[in-house]
């Protein structure tokens, strides 16, 4: 019988510099803000449409689609979400008459 031992060192080893690719920061900045996520959970809140043309190679409606059948957060909350997040972080939070529904 062969020894496939150094192929599945081999492997541990490709999937352990996936994982360090791919860890989840706990940075701050990505968490997102408490009133937006009493917001995202209010289903009476008023909801516009937000409709921008994005790079097709960074396949964000497919990452979208994703995160969705994972988590069944809906595609929306997650674009919300994450532009609210960045926003935040880069000094542009909402201002107070944004917060009512």
């Amino acid at each position: 019988m062969p020894d496939h031992s150094p192929y599945a060192r081999q492997l541990r080893e490709i999937a352990d510099a996936l994982d360090a690719q791919c860890q989840p920061t706990d940075d701050d900045a990505l968490t997102p803000h408490p009133d937006t996520l009493d917001i995202i959970r209010n289903r009476h809140t008023k909801r516009g449409q937000l409709n921008h043309a994005v790079p097709e190679v960074l396949q964000l409606q497919r990452r979208i689609r994703r995160y969705n059948a994972d988590t069944d957060l809906p595609h929306g909350d997650i674009i919300a979400l994450a532009l609210d997040t960045w926003l935040r972080a880069k000094g542009y939070p909402p201002g107070p008459a944004s917060t009512q529904g």
